[in-house]
This record gives C-alpha cells, structure tokens and sequence, in this order.
C-alpha cells in the first residue's frame, strides 16, 4: 500500500512553522494551554448547574420539577449541540478555530448569565416570609436565563468535543514512543477536569450561597476569559491537523453506492474491492482500515463494475464507488452504536445527583462544627473526591496489577472498564433508596413530615455512600466510554467520536427529564400524594424512584454484557515511524483495544 504521502502529509502536519520552518509540534509541552480552556469552562459549567437547582427555585421561584427539567434540558441540550461543533471541526474549521470561536460564544452567554444574577429587573423579588406566596420569574426574565443557557450550551457544543480529540492529536499514534501516551491522557484529562469540578462544588458553590450569586457566576467568566487567551497563546506549538470535508457527506455516499449495487452479487475474494490509496490519503494519515466480514452488504458499494470507469485519471464517482476504507468508517460509526446507547441510562442514573439527592441534603443536618455547614450544592465534592482518587489509583496500581495478568498496555479493555462502572452505578442508585426510606423515616421521628423547610436531625454525610460511588462508577464508564468512541471512531471523525460521548450524555439527560415526568404525572394519587412532589420531599415516594432508575439500569447491564461480547474491533494497519535512524519503519496491524 501507498504510505508515502501519507507519512509525508503527517510530517507536514506536525512540523510547519508560521514563516515555513521547521518545528516539532504537540506533545507535553501544549497540555497546559489546552487543559486551561477545560479547567475554565468546567468551572463555570458545574458551578453553576451544580447548584442551579437553587438558583432556579430560590431565586426565580420555580417550582421543583419544573426547576429539574430545566436543569436536565440544559445539560442535555449543552451535551447535544457537540454534534454540530464536531461536524464543524471535522469538516471545516479544524479543532483550534472551533474551540477558540465556541469560547467566545460560551463567554458572552456566561457574562449574560452574570448580569441577570446581578440585575434586580432580571429577576422576581426576593421571599422575605417562611410561608409567603413568591412571585414566580415572568416570561422576560425566564427569556434571558434560556438565551443565556443557550449560548453557553452553543459554546460548549464546540469545546466539549474538540478538546478531548485536539488534546489527544498532540500525541502521534504511528510513533511506538508516543503511542501508549494517549490513552494516559484520557485519564489525566478527566483527572484535571475532575479537580476543576472539585474546585467548582466547593468554592464557587459556597461564593454563590454566602456571598451572592454575582460574584458567584463573575468569577469563572473572567476566568474563562483569560483562559481564551491563553489557549491562543499556546498556536505556535499545537499540532493541528486539516479538516478533510464532511464525515457525515462519505458515509452518506456509502449508503447510496451500495443501495444503487444492490443487486449484484458478491465477490468471492475481498482483495477485488476496490482500494485507493492516494485518494484515502487524507483521511487515513496514521493507518488504512482493512476489510472486516461483518455488515456485507455494505461491501457492494466498493464493487467494482464497467459503468465506474476508473481507468480515467480522474477519481470515481463516489456515489456509485467507494474504497474499502470509507466503506469500513461506516461499519466502524454503525458498531459503536448498540455500545454508545448502553451509556444513556447511566448517566440519567448520575443526573438526579444535581436534582433530587440535592434536594435530599437540603433537608438534613449539614453542619460540619458549629460554626460552618456544608453548602447542598457541594454535595457532589464526595462524587468528585472519590473518582479523582479511582482515577489516581487505577493510572498508578490498578493498570499495573491488570497488566500482569490481561498483557495489556492499559490492563483492562474499554469495554471491561465500563461493564464495572455499570455495577457500580446499580450499586449506588440501590443504596440511594435505602437512605430516602431512613431519610424520611428520621423526618417522621421527629414529626417533621409536614414541614419541608426544617433541618432533619440526621446527618447529611448519610448521603456520602450513593455520592462516592457514582463517582467511582464515572471513573470507570466515562473514561471508558471516552476512549471507546476515540479509539474506535475512523481517523478522520475523531471530533465526531468525542461528541458521541456527549450525546449519550445528552440523550441521558432527556431521558431523566421524560421519567421524571412520568412518573411525576402517573403516581399523583387522589388525595395529592405523589412519587416526586413538587413542594414537600418527606411526603413523596422518591426512593421508589430510584428503584425504578436500578431496575433499569440492572436491564441495561445485560443489554451491555451482550454487546460488548460480540462487539468487533476495528481492524486497522498502522505505519509506525522509526524511533530512531538505526530502526526500520514498520507495518502493524492492530484491532486497538
């Protein structure tokens, strides 16, 4: 096969002055400026969303479910828009432009976000009696909040999925050295995101409930200012790879070839599918995909017949003819799908921390001493603090003691690591009932069952369990997941791998918002009583709730485990680079796990 210009388009990519020299681009040196933009957005993002259930119901006066659908249609809407910011960045502006235009429009809807925080007109007056009736924010106000909301989801629909891919194209994959240093960034990447989300439960959180809102939404905006300048600082020593045209436009031409050849047979050797290397260059500079056996009948669309006429110089028309490597991007996209749609249960699974478990601590006894109580909102610094800790111990110990007996270089698989992340997430949800049911039973003790607003005599840190081991569990599925749909996504969709993983998130979130819904609709009783009460948490059913979210993450599991048993990996053939002049270049052939 025809590396050349492919090895060559990679040295051309990575060692480009601004005036013409020659520079080694990437590697260690530009993590810093990248891991600024992240740190910054996570900041602002979690600080905010983290306690946002406050702000909407506190200080906008919304009512509790109406104030978690909010939460959860953000999330999912700033977790769907990385689809439109990876097609961009695949297709068009490249990973750099797209993170430092979606930066920008992250912060004009954060500074807007800040002024409705400090503006009096922006939102209703405050409650000032226990059992006034509060003004509920009006059509206005709740307008800036969504346009603000919006834009910031906008924003992070082009950082969320480019950083993650532009940090790993800082690594080359075709150089033994550099090799096994991508998947270390996936976790040191969540292990820094991890820290800033940290840093935001706690001290933003705590800015926000002592000093004011203002201050607490103002600090992570100019923080992401300067962190917009510092990523653009850091261009001279980014290796940024060209867009090559729409992803979504070869996979399309794919489906149209092998629909217009649908009727033709099959060819009895797969070395008669038609190959081309000088026109794959582009989107196949670190290693050409080989056939695979499954999803034939895709294959026709690489059929050669007399109507392609590729004796001409010119390139075929690729909606009647295809290369073997476009035709197996597609088998890879359509593999990752039944995997990609196990990760959406889950994370509805995580997103009631930010909702209901938060709402739970609000009612109980959060002191620490006497003198100083946890914020609600800074519950999930337990969620944080113990997959930082897994993240740690997994990178430091647990890759090591797994190498010995798996001989891989990262231990265990993506697909294992993610299997233990799902039991993990049962466990928590099960263990979430259990504390609801003491939670309000210590309520009814006391006779505070009709008294939402009163401080439970039991301690918040009974929530520690259900907090910790959602955490534990995003250690392992997340970064597991993450690597997966880069791994496993075509060289040239890389953006798009990443957004996968956002969507799921996405998709995750509405789905959390649907049941909630539902369950809030069908379990009204008669007599006012409900699953999900919108006034009085120690009156509703919320551990059942949570059954509900492990009996379907339980159904899940098994959805997974037959998946991942029968998923395939892509099969892909690697030009390694020579480590040294002494060393020969090399071919390998690799199904990455």
């Amino acid at each position: 096969m025809n590396f050349m210009s492919q090895k060559s388009k990679m040295e051309d990519m990575e060692k480009k002055g601004r005036h013409g020299e020659r520079r080694t681009k990437g590697g260690l040196i530009t993590m810093p400026f990248i891991f600024a933009n992240e740190v910054c957005e996570k900041l602002a993002v979690v600080g905010f969303s983290t306690n946002m259930i406050s702000y909407l119901t506190e200080q906008l006066h919304l009512p509790l479910t109406k104030a978690a659908n909010t939460i959860t249609n953000y999330n999912g809407t700033a977790s769907l828009t990385p689809l439109l910011g990876a097609f961009i960045s695949d297709a068009y502006a490249g990973r750099f432009w797209t993170i430092t235009v979606a930066s920008i429009i992250w912060q004009l809807g954060m500074t807007s976000l800040t002024l409705s925080a400090v503006l009096p007109r922006l939102r209703p007056p405050p409650c000032t009696a226990e059992h006034q009736v509060c003004q509920e924010a009006d059509g206005g106000q709740l307008a800036v909040l969504y346009v603000s909301l919006l834009l910031a989801a906008i924003g992070s629909g082009g950082i969320r999925p480019c950083v993650v891919a532009f940090g790993a194209d800082q690594f080359d994959e075709t150089n033994p050295k550099e090799k096994t240093r991508t998947w270390t960034f996936f976790n040191w990447y969540y292990f820094v995101m991890g820290v800033s989300i940290l840093v935001a439960v706690t001290v933003l959180v705590y800015i926000q409930d002592t000093i004011g809102w203002g201050w607490g939404l103002g600090v992570p905006t100019m923080a992401m200012f300067f962190s917009v300048i510092t990523f653009v600082v850091g261009y001279p020593l980014y290796r940024n790879l060209d867009p090559v045209g729409s992803p979504f436009t070869r996979l399309l031409q794919v489906c149209v070839a092998a629909f217009k050849k649908r009727h033709l047979r099959m060819v009895s050797d797969s070395n008669l599918l038609y190959q081309n290397d000088e026109l794959d260059a582009p989107i196949s500079v670190a290693g050409s995909l080989l056939h695979s056996h499954e999803l034939k009948f895709l294959d026709k669309a690489a059929i050669v017949t007399e109507e392609d006429d590729i004796k001409s110089s010119q390139a075929p028309n690729l909606w009647r003819l295809n290369t073997v490597h476009r035709v197996e991007e597609l088998k890879s996209v359509i593999r990752m799908g039944p995997i990609w749609a196990a990760g959406i249960i889950l994370i509805t699974a995580y997103a009631q921390q930010n909702t209901f478990s938060l709402q739970q601590a609000k009612t109980m006894d959060r002191r620490v001493v006497k003198s100083f109580q946890i914020p609600a909102g800074s519950m999930t610094v337990f969620t944080m603090s113990s997959m930082l800790l897994t993240i740690a111990l997994y990178d430091r110990i647990l890759i090591r003691v797994a190498r010995r007996f798996t001989g891989l270089d990262r231990g265990i698989t993506f697909l294992q690591r993610m299997w233990i992340g799902f039991v993990i997430s049962i466990l928590a949800t099960l263990i979430a009932g259990f504390m609801e049911v003491k939670r309000k039973q210590a309520a009814a003790d006391h006779g505070m069952t009709n008294t939402p607003h009163s401080t439970i005599p039991m301690s918040v840190f009974w929530l520690v369990p259900q907090y910790s081991l959602h955490g534990i569990a995003e250690a392992f599925m997340s970064i597991g997941h993450l690597e997966f749909f880069y791994d496993q996504a075509p060289e040239s969709m890389k953006s798009t791998g990443s957004a996968l993983f956002w969507t799921a998130i996405a998709i995750g979130n509405y789905v959390s918002t649907l049941l909630v819904s539902l369950v809030h609709k069908y379990s009204a009783g008669p007599d006012g009583s409900n699953w999900l009460p919108n006034d009085n948490l120690n009156k509703g059913k919320l551990e059942r709730f949570y059954w509900l979210i492990t009996v379907m993450q339980v159904v899940n599991l098994i959805y997974y485990s037959f998946c991942a048993k029968f998923y395939t990996f892509k099969p892909i053939q690697i030009q390694m680079k020579k480590v040294n002049p002494s060393e020969e270049e090399g071919i390998q052939l690799s199904s990455r796990v």
